[in-house]
């Protein structure tokens, strides 16, 4: 089966890598390439390809944009592969709907996994479905988007006692070794959360930020942005230790969005 593909990404960058990275998988052709939602409406209803790979961060009109205004102009829907990085509520709401997602940094054999599911899907499904499923994965996203009643206290483990730690006073959590460590301006101990994405979920989403695989950071208790190598990033946190906190590749656009770098 051979498949047409887009792929829409508003950083050149992220193009470059995922179009290299298609290009080793066979019974598939980039037909074209945009950088923002709007370009991706046009060159979808212009080519109507296979599969789409869509970025969900994007100035303007985001990814999830994209699907509502293709689902509004009832243009025939493609299969799509959406990339994001490390977005809780998007993650969720990809499992559930079973439509697959790339998570940034892309890593080639995740590439070509997802290509292969969008074959099966391909065979297996009926006209009309991708739409649906879209349609669906919307109202969810939506609806996880809104604003909901969480508590302001997160349970710390710290000297033997449990204690009810206000969010706006976490620094930075942190994983490792299977272990999440929560870090405030005077204290330090562990969640009893299994992982960042649990932890994530009882956090203001508006507040904390996963500006790296291993590290979940309260944007209001940044102290400083210290350039790094290679054009990234480290982030000085307000913790007695002041300490620094990686910026993955993936989240640099990110951090650029929150402080105007």
């Amino acid at each position: 089966m051979s498949l047409t593909a887009l792929i829409i990404d508003d950083e050149q960058l992220a193009r470059d890598e995922l179009n290299y990275l298609i290009k080793n998988v066979d019974g598939i052709e980039i037909v074209a390439q945009g950088k923002n939602g709007v370009e991706a409406i046009n060159l979808i209803r212009e080519h109507s390809p296979d599969i789409v790979f869509l970025d969900v961060q994007m100035p303007g009109l985001d990814g999830f944009g994209v699907i509502k205004k293709l689902l509004d102009k009832k243009v025939s829907m493609p299969q799509f592969i959406f990339a994001t990085a490390f977005d809780q509520y998007a993650v969720k709401a990809f499992e559930v709907n079973a439509i697959d997602y790339l998570l940034k940094p892309f890593d080639k054999k995740r590439v070509a996994q997802a290509i292969e599911k969008v074959k099966l899907r391909k065979k297996a499904e009926s006209p009309g479905s991708p739409g649906e499923k879209l349609e669906t994965l919307v109202k969810l996203l939506e609806a996880q988007h809104a604003p909901a009643t969480k508590s302001s206290k997160v349970m710390v483990r710290a000297a033997g006692r449990l204690m009810l730690v206000d969010q706006k006073d976490i620094c930075y959590a942190s994983i490792q070794d299977g272990v999440i460590s929560v870090v405030t301006a005077q204290m330090e101990g562990q969640s009893n959360c299994r992982t960042l994405e649990e932890l994530l979920d009882s956090l203001d989403p508006n507040q904390f930020w996963r500006a790296h695989r291993g590290f979940v950071v309260n944007i209001n208790r940044i102290k400083e942005v210290v350039p790094w190598f290679k054009s990234s990033y480290q982030l000085r946190m307000d913790d007695k230790k002041q300490t620094e906190v990686p910026v993955s590749r993936a989240q640099t656009k990110r951090l650029r969005e929150l402080f105007g770098l």
